[in-house]
C-alpha cells in the first residue's frame, strides 16, 4: 500500500470530525446527539446582504442562541456568545449570524481568494443537508470580510472543498464582534420533490485565539465516529421550487506559448496568440438531479500544482483535481479503494455526466472522450512507473449507493477503450456498515479485465495482452472515546489495474493497524494527547516481505493554535531482492500564532534512510516547511520548502552524498477585495547528485526555475477574468546556466448564464 493510501487509511474515521475538533475522550460509547430539531420560517420580507441584521426579512425570524464548545471544550459552554437566524423564501435560503467578540481588536480577517480560508482566522457558517442523508452535507463558510469557502463533508469520505457553488455571503465587523448573512439559491442545492421535505444543519463558527476554538450549533460526542450525524433535523420548509434550472458558461482564450527553436539553449520562437472558446453547461430539471456537459473545455490550471520531491521516490504522487466538470457530486467517486481518479481523463474533447438522487439511491455517471497527452501509472509490487499516453481514449464511469440508514451498500464500474483496441474495465461492489456509533465496517472487491494497447514503443507492457486480476480490501474502525483502532487488510493481483483511478501498487497483501489511546488535560498547556502506534505488513502472494513497519509516537494539540507529532519508525522495504531497513523518526510542529505571523510549520524525518534506486542503505533527512505571514489584511505571503538528501557507502570504497534535492516555492497575493486578486509566484526544483555512486547514469545537476503572475477577477466561480504570464526556465549543463525553457501569455473570460 502506497503512503499515501496509509494516510488515508490511517485517518478514515478521525478525519470525517477533523472540522469538529472531536477528539476521543470518555470511554463510554455514545449514540449521535443532534440538537433540538429547527423550525425555518419564510422570511417575512426583502433581505439585502450587508451584514446588517435589521431587514425586515429577519423579523419574526426563529433564533438559535444555544451553541457548544466541542474543541478544546467537550460541548461546553462558548466563552463567546453566538447567535443565528434562519429564513428562506421563493428562491433563495438564508442563515445570518451575530458573533460577540470580547476583543473586536483580535478578529483575524485577512483577505484571500475564494476557499482561502485557514483555521487561524476567523470564519463562521451554514453546513446544509438538504437530502436528509445524515451523512454528506454542502458547506457554506465566510469570514468577516467576505471570504467564501465551500465544500462537500461526508462521513464516509471527509471533507472535499473542490467543488464550487453559486452563493453569496457578506460579513460586517461591528463593535461587540461581527455579523455574516450567507444566501444560497436554492438551485445550488439538491432536495427531495415532498410538498414539507425535512433537511438536517449545522452552524459553525471557528474561532481562533490562543488556541482553536470551534463552536457548533449541537453537541459533537467525542465517542461518536461520524460528523454529520450529529446534525440538527430543520422543518417548516413548504412547497420548494422544482422547476428547470440552467447555467450555460461560454469562455473564451487566448494564449501565447513560446518555445526553443532548436532544443534548449536556442533563442524563443515568436508564436502568435492561439484563441480558442468553449461551453460549460449545467442542467438541473428538478431538485434531485443535476446534468453537466463541457464541450472543448479549458482544463488549464491558473495555479500551477506545487512541485513535489520526488527523486528517491518509488510510486506515483497524487494532485487533487481542481477542474470543474468533475466536481457535481464528487463525494459519489469516492471508495476505499480509488479506483476513480479523474485526472487520468487528460484532456477531453467534449463530455457529460448525470449526478442524482431517487429515493435512497444516489447515482453519478460520466462519459467524457480524451485526447489522450499526459502519463499513464504503471504499477507493480515494489513501485510504479509512467508511460506516455499517446492515444486517443473513452472513458465512463458509473457509481450507484444505495443507503441504508447510515450504512450503505454501492457498486462501481469504469471503462476505458483505447483508439488503437487496449481497453480497461472494472467492476465491484463496497459497502459500509455503522454497526453502532463507536464501530465501522467498511469493504470492497474489484474485478478488472484490460487489453494493453499494441504500443511496446511507449512500454513494455504494451504488447497487446490480457491483464485480468481482483482487488479485495475489508477494515473495522472502532473508537470508544479514549481507545481508538484501526485495522485493514487488502490483497492486490499482479494484474489488476483501474486506468481510471489512481493505484500504484499491485500484487501484494497488507495487513494494516492504527490504535491509540487519548486523554484531555485541563488548564494546561497541552489540550490533547494521543500515543499511538501504526504498524502493517505487506507481502507477495508467496508470502515475502515487501514492506514492514513498527511504529510509536505521540500527537499533541496546544496554546497558539499548535500541534506536535512524534514517531519513531522501524521499517523493511523490499528492493530487488534485499529487504533493507532503516530507523527513521519524523517530528512534525504547525502553530497558528496570530494574525502577522499566520501560520508554521516543519515537518522532518531523519535517521537511516533507504536509497530505492541503487538498492543500498545510507541516511540522510527529508525536511519540509510552510510559513505564511499577513503583514495587512491585503498581503499574504506564503513560503513553502522542502529538501532531502541522502548519503552511503556503494561498497566498493566510494562513499558521499548520493543526491541533494530541494523545492522552494514563494507566493505573494494582493488581494484588493473578496473577489479580485494579483498573485505571483516563484518555484525553483534543484537536484544534484554524485554520479560515481550510482550504477547507472544520472546527470550531476537537474534544475528547472518558473515565475508566474496572474490577475484574476471572479464574480462567481464560472463569471472570471484571468490575465497571466508565466516564464520557464531549466538547467542546461553544457552552459552550467538556466536557459530559456518556455514563455506563455494568456488571457481568459467566462461568463455563466443562469435561467
Amino acid at each position: 500500500m502506497t503512503a499515501r493510501g496509509r494516510r488515508v487509511a490511517a485517518s478514515a474515521v478521525s478525519a470525517l470530525l477533523a472540522l469538529a475538533g472531536a477528539h476521543p475522550a470518555p470511554s463510554r460509547a455514545a449514540e449521535p446527539k443532534p440538537g433540538p430539531t429547527v423550525t425555518i420560517r419564510r422570511a417575512a420580507g426583502p433581505i439585502t446582504l450587508d451584514g446588517d441584521l435589521s431587514d425586515a426579512g429577519w423579523r419574526g425570524a426563529d433564533s438559535l442562541k444555544t451553541w457548544y464548545e466541542t474543541n478544546p471544550g467537550d460541548n461546553i459552554e462558548p466563552a463567546a456568545h453566538n447567535l443565528a437566524f434562519l429564513t428562506y423564501d421563493d428562491k433563495y435560503f438564508y442563515a445570518a449570524f451575530q458573533f460577540d467578540d470580547p476583543h473586536p481588536e483580535l478578529i483575524r480577517a485577512p483577505l484571500g481568494d475564494h476557499d482561502g480560508i485557514s483555521s487561524a482566522n476567523d470564519y463562521g457558517g451554514l453546513i446544509l443537508d438538504s437530502r436528509n442523508e445524515g451523512k454528506t452535507a454542502q458547506m457554506f463558510l465566510a469570514t468577516p470580510c467576505g471570504v467564501e469557502y465551500d465544500a462537500v463533508s461526508s462521513d464516509v469520505s471527509g471533507e472535499d472543498n473542490s467543488p464550487d457553488y453559486y452563493w453569496d455571503a457578506v460579513g460586517k465587523v461591528t463593535s461587540t464582534g461581527w455579523n455574516l448573512e450567507i444566501r444560497v439559491p436554492l438551485s445550488s442545492l439538491r432536495y427531495s420533490d415532498a410538498d414539507h421535505p425535512t433537511w438536517r444543519v449545522l452552524l459553525y463558527r471557528n474561532y481562533p485565539r490562543d488556541r482553536r476554538y470551534q463552536y457548533f450549533s449541537t453537541r459533537l460526542p467525542r465517542n461518536v465516529s461520524c460528523f454529520i450525524c450529529n446534525s440538527s433535523l430543520l422543518v417548516g420548509l413548504d412547497h420548494l421550487p422544482h422547476g428547470s434550472h440552467l447555467v450555460l458558461a461560454p469562455f473564451a482564450t487566448a494564449q501565447k506559448s513560446d518555445t526553443p527553436r532548436d532544443g534548449l539553449g536556442t533563442p524563443l520562437t515568436d508564436r502568435p496568440f492561439k484563441a480558442d472558446g468553449g461551453l460549460d453547461a449545467k442542467w438541473s430539471p428538478g431538485a434531485t438531479v443535476a446534468f453537466d456537459g463541457t464541450f472543448n473545455p479549458d482544463f488549464s490550471q491558473v495555479e500551477s500544482d506545487a512541485a513535489q520531491i520526488t527523486a528517491n521516490e518509488r510510486f506515483a504522487l497524487f494532485y487533487p483535481e481542481k477542474r470543474t466538470f468533475f466536481l457535481e457530486g464528487i463525494d459519489l467517486f469516492a471508495t476505499p479503494f480509488q479506483a476513480v481518479y479523474t485526472r487520468t481523463i487528460n484532456s477531453p474533447s467534449d463530455g457529460l455526466r448525470t449526478t442524482g438522487r431517487v429515493g435512497a439511491t444516489a447515482f453519478t455517471a460520466l462519459a467524457a472522450h480524451d485526447r489522450g497527452g499526459g502519463l499513464v501509472i504503471m504499477p507493480g509490487p515494489q513501485g510504479s512507473h509512467f508511460a506516455a499516453q499517446d492515444f486517443r481514449s473513452d472513458v465512463g464511469v458509473v457509481r450507484l449507493r444505495h443507503d441504508l440508514g447510515l450504512s450503505f451498500v454501492s457498486l462501481l464500474a469504469t471503462g476505458r477503450n483505447t483508439e488503437d483496441g487496449g481497453n480497461n474495465y472494472v467492476v465491484g461492489p463496497d459497502f459500509q456498515w455503522r454497526a453502532r456509533p463507536t464501530d465501522t465496517f467498511t469493504g470492497q472487491a474489484l474485478w478488472s479485465g484490460s487489453k494493453t494497447p499494441n504500443r511496446t514503443d511507449l512500454d513494455p507492457e504494451w504488447n497487446g495482452q490480457r491483464l485480468d486480476d481482483h482487488a479485495l480490501l475489508a477494515n473495522w474502525g472502532h473508537s470508544t472515546g479514549r481507545i481508538d483502532g484501526f485495522f485493514q487488510g487488502q490483497d492486490l493481483g499482479k494484474d489488476f489495474r483501474a486506468d481510471d483511478g489512481f493505484i500504484p501498487q499491485v500484487g501484494y497483501r497488507e495487513g494494516y493497524f492504527d490504535g491509540g489511546y487519548t486523554i484531555h488535560p485541563t488548564k494546561q498547556f497541552l489540550s490533547r494527547v494521543r500515543f499511538f502506534s501504526t504498524d502493517y505488513l505487506d507481502t507477495d502472494h508467496g508470502g515475502t516481505v515487501l514492506n514492514q513497519r513498527v511504529s510509536v509516537g505521540a500527537g499533541m494539540d496546544g496554546r497558539f493554535s499548535s500541534f506536535l507529532r512524534v514517531e519513531l519508525n522501524e521499517d523493511a522495504t523490499r528492493v530487488g531482492n534485499d529487504l533493507l531497513r532503516r530507523f527513521r523518526p519524523r517530528v512534525n510542529i504547525t502553530a497558528n500564532p496570530g494574525m502577522i505571523v499566520n501560520s508554521l510549520a516543519i515537518d522532518s524525518y531523519f535517521g537511516q534512510e533507504i536509497d530505492f534506486d541503487n538498492g543500498r542503505e545510507g541516511t540522510g533527512a527529508t525536511l519540509l516547511g510552510t510559513a505564511v505571514l499577513r503583514p495587512d489584511r491585503h498581503l499574504e505571503l506564503r513560503y513553502d520548502g522542502s529538501y532531502r538528501w541522502l548519503d552511503e557507502d556503494d561498497g566498493a570504497g566510494r562513499s558521499g552524498r548520493l543526491f541533494r534535492t530541494q523545492v522552494q516555492r514563494v507566493r505573494g497575493t494582493w488581494c484588493f477585495n473578496a473577489r479580485s486578486f494579483v498573485r505571483l509566484i516563484g518555484q525553483y526544483i534543484d537536484t544534484k547528485s554524485d554520479t560515481s555512486l550510482y550504477t547507472f547514469t544520472v546527470p550531476v545537476k537537474d534544475a528547472h526555475f518558473t515565475t508566474s503572475g496572474l490577475f484574476a477577477y471572479k464574480l462567481n466561480w464560472q463569471t472570471v477574468l484571468y490575465l497571466g504570464y508565466g516564464d520557464d526556465e531549466k538547467y542546461l549543463d553544457v552552459t552550467n546556466r538556466l536557459r530559456k525553457n518556455a514563455r506563455q501569455a494568456f488571457a481568459k473570460l467566462s461568463y455563466a448564464y443562469q435561467m
